[in-house]
């Protein structure tokens, strides 16, 4: 039975194509060039698909929301202006609340498209442009239960959606901004979004003695490495807790009184600021290193990704940077200055 219904659904799909595709591609265009938002409707089954749809829509470029017909014609169509384009779905075109609402929204929108089996009801009757999925028989055992049909809708509408999407020239960056949270909105992130500002990070000048450098004022959240600038306020190096073991491992006199820039880490590996953060993971896990400086075009520090924040956050796991993360800082790959 599992089988038999994705199977049945699954050739409806691609039995729409032929019915569906060029009328699609028109809709698709009309939503790219839409100067308003997109208003979708439907009822029962077919309002949950319009609103999915409208999820697509307004993920992916295109400024959309859902309008429930019953509220549309108790109030709700002064939500609909004459910019705007309607997309209505219903199998059948005979949907009752559809059908009304649509008759009053043609006059007010600046189109109305309509989704469903064909062109011969009432709803494409009143629509400015069909898009016909064609008439397929239900996957339940009585052939009543609304699921090929609606399975078909959501095929359509995404389709449209993500043309609409491509016409516009959205971009993996756009996509980003709609979405921030969760893992996609991770994945498509800046070093900016994740790193730590100035105000976190331990900063000093590197004219100062070692014990100034390590000693200043340290931010709420610790790291291993110290931002070291010159008189430019130019990232010159960094000063990391390996690099302070090494330091005390040579047990000269007065070693923590030379100035820091004598054994700093120099010529850091740095990420520029704007960076897609995958790149900073990529870097962390192939130098095994754990911190990266994040500096601006000119080359001065705006702030510093640190290996536990990504860790913490799911960005990269133990196994991606090594065996574990080392009590102290990983060096990074240059030599500090001797």
């Amino acid at each position: 039975m599992i089988r038999d219904t994705m199977m049945s659904e699954s050739r409806a799909i691609g039995d729409a194509v032929t019915y569906a595709s060029s009328a699609a591609a028109e809709a698709a265009q009309q939503v790219a060039t839409c100067q308003g938002s997109v208003v979708l409707t439907g009822v029962g089954k077919a309002g949950w698909i319009a609103q999915k749809v409208v999820a697509t829509l307004a993920s992916t470029g295109s400024p959309s929301h859902f309008l429930h017909p019953s509220e549309a014609i108790h109030g709700d169509l002064g939500r609909v202006q004459e910019t705007d384009w309607v997309i209505a779905f219903s199998n059948s075109g005979r949907s009752e609340e559809v059908v009304r609402a649509c008759q009053y929204l043609q006059t007010q929108a600046a189109g109305l498209i309509a989704i469903t089996a064909d062109e011969t009801n009432p709803l494409a009757e009143l629509a400015d442009l069909v898009v016909p999925m064609g008439r397929h028989r239900e996957a339940c055992q009585h052939g009543l239960a609304p699921s090929t049909t609606t399975a078909v809708m959501l095929a359509v509408g995404d389709a449209i959606a993500l043309l609409a999407s491509r016409l516009r020239g959205f971009s993996p960056s756009d996509f980003a901004k709609y979405h921030p949270g969760g893992a996609l909105g991770r994945k498509l992130c800046s070093v900016d979004d994740v790193m730590r500002g100035m105000h976190e990070c331990r900063v000093s000048s590197d004219e100062l003695p070692v014990r100034e450098a390590i000693a200043g004022k340290s931010p709420e959240r610790r790291s291993g490495a110290v931002l070291l600038i010159d008189s430019t306020q130019r990232l010159s190096g960094i000063f990391t807790d390996s690099d302070l073991v090494k330091l005390l491992q040579r047990r000269q006199e007065n070693s923590l009184d030379c100035p820091v820039r004598d054994v700093m880490t120099r010529t850091p590996v740095v990420i520029q600021s704007g960076t897609p953060l995958a790149e900073a993971v990529a870097i962390l896990s192939e130098r095994h290193i754990s911190e990266l400086p994040v500096v601006s075009k000119d080359g001065q520090p705006v702030g510093m990704i640190d290996i536990t924040d990504l860790i913490a956050a799911g960005d990269l796991s133990t196994s991606d940077h090594g065996s574990a993360i080392l009590p102290m800082n990983a060096n990074q790959d240059e030599k500090p200055a001797s």
